[in-house]
């Protein structure tokens, strides 16, 4: 963040809706000099949650990190909260995987570079060598680890090596055409983030959009969403669609498809890094 920025505390609550829980919130944050910059509500009739999503200024906020903590525990206790607090001074370090394909990476990678995206980069890690000069561009360290049926259960650890050295917070699949284990992403619970296609399941497999060709659809999209041992069926941050007709060939779909990928992994990131995105089973609420 840029030296000049005031640094803010976020802090994302999900519990049983109740009265008082705005309040004795709003309270804690003023009772201690601080100055409300954005809070965000939600409480659904039919599950009776509560969500709530409040970001204050710590300029003058009497408590340390640590006594903020205490309290907000206290206050948990109270209420039954689940709670997750973030520090703007924390630039969440990120790590994309990608395989072939480099429209995702490079969207990410701009934003990156002109101050856009909320986090750092750290590492693109990839099963294939051509996206190095992609990451030579960029100044972004490019590794490739192999996976093979064969070895991929030592692909994996190499990856989780280098994410722990690297002190990576993020995982990002920018087009990244393997499965990972049930292990590896219990490793990252909501904290590794996909992209794909929204002809699933309907057009599951080889050449989706020759398939949506042959259907004759009449909308095609993208779906980015937080990655869980089932494939492709976690938890759904951000979508789009796009219009199409008879007259668009195979291309003119795959590069609509394109298109709709990355603006919607990039947008998916940045509200994944402002900590405007709270996992309630398999869905999210996502603050605006």
């Amino acid at each position: 963040m840029a030296p000049d920025q005031p640094v803010t505390a976020t802090l994302l609550v999900n519990c049983d809706d109740r009265t008082g829980i705005v309040a004795a919130l709003a309270t804690f944050v003023f009772s201690h000099g601080g100055n409300i910059l954005d809070a965000d509500q939600h409480a659904e009739r039919d599950s009776g949650e509560f969500f709530m999503r409040l970001a204050w200024d710590l300029a003058g906020f009497d408590l340390g990190r640590d006594a903020i903590r205490a309290e907000l525990t206290q206050l948990a206790q109270r209420f039954n909260l689940r709670w997750e607090l973030t520090f703007s001074d924390h630039v969440p370090r990120m790590a994309v995987f990608a395989t072939k394909a480099s429209h995702c990476l490079y969207d990410l990678l701009l934003c990156q570079q002109i101050g856009d995206l909320g986090g750092r980069i750290v590492a693109v890690i990839s099963n294939h060598d051509l996206l190095g000069d992609v990451c030579k561009h960029f100044d972004i360290p490019f590794t490739v680890i192999p996976v093979e049926s064969t070895n991929k259960g030592k692909a994996e650890q190499r990856q989780l090596a280098l994410l722990d050295s690297l002190d990576v917070d993020v995982v990002v699949l920018a087009r990244y055409m393997q499965v990972l284990s049930a292990d590896f992403v219990a490793r990252w619970p909501d904290r590794i983030i996909n992209i794909h296609h929204s002809f699933l399941p309907a057009f599951a497999g080889a050449r989706p959009y020759h398939q949506a060709k042959e259907r004759g659809v009449k909308i095609i999209g993208a779906t980015a969403h937080y990655v869980t041992a089932e494939l492709d069926q976690g938890p759904i941050i951000e979508q789009n669609v796009r219009r199409v007709s008879h007259r668009d060939e195979v291309e003119d779909l795959m590069r609509a498809g394109r298109d709709l990928e990355r603006e919607v992994l990039t947008r998916a990131v940045r509200l994944h890094l402002q900590r405007r995105v709270l996992v309630s089973g398999n869905r999210t609420i996502v603050f605006g």
